[in-house]
């Protein structure tokens, strides 16, 4: 599972580039279309990859937290596993935050009420932002797994109660 959700959110950053560099690049408006379309639906998916990441870093938290009461087993599983998703979700909403700031601003600029350079400068930087979630993301993922496999060699090592 986990390596699906970052599949997906890999492929929505790499949309979400390729529609920023052919933006600038497009001379004709066939490109431009091509330029809104990858936006549109790399903003679509970016919003829901990020979001199965965060409800798939809850659930495995709350799994955590449901085997280590159940069973009763010491330690700090619980404490761990919330201090390593943490700051997924901080960097997962900032980045979907300005992947749908530029996609609306994008929007601003297609219909000339906006220049371009706001609508630039707000993809830019999600982008980024989008990278660094996704490193996040990552991080959180390995972390998470190690704390599983942590418990479920407890449990195995314990006798059935």
């Amino acid at each position: 599972m986990s390596a699906a959700l970052l599949t997906l959110t890999g492929t929505s950053i790499a949309l979400l580039m390729t529609s920023l560099l052919l933006a600038f690049v497009a001379e004709t408006s066939i490109e431009i279309t091509r330029h809104v379309l990858l936006g549109v639906f790399g903003t679509f998916l970016n919003l829901l990859a990020h979001s199965l990441m965060i409800f798939y870093l809850i659930g495995k938290g709350k799994a955590i937290k449901e085997a280590v009461t159940e069973h009763g087993l010491g330690g700090d599983y619980v404490t761990r596993v919330s201090q390593i998703r943490a700051p997924v979700f901080t960097r997962a909403t900032m980045a979907m935050t300005l992947t749908m700031i530029a996609a609306i601003v994008g929007a601003s600029v297609d219909v000339q009420v906006l220049p371009s350079w706001p609508h630039a400068t707000i993809a830019l930087v999600a982008v980024a932002v989008n990278f660094y979630a996704l490193l996040s993301e990552i991080s959180a993922l390995r972390g998470s797994s190690l704390v599983v496999d942590e418990v479920n060699k407890r449990l195995e090592d314990s006798p059935p109660a």
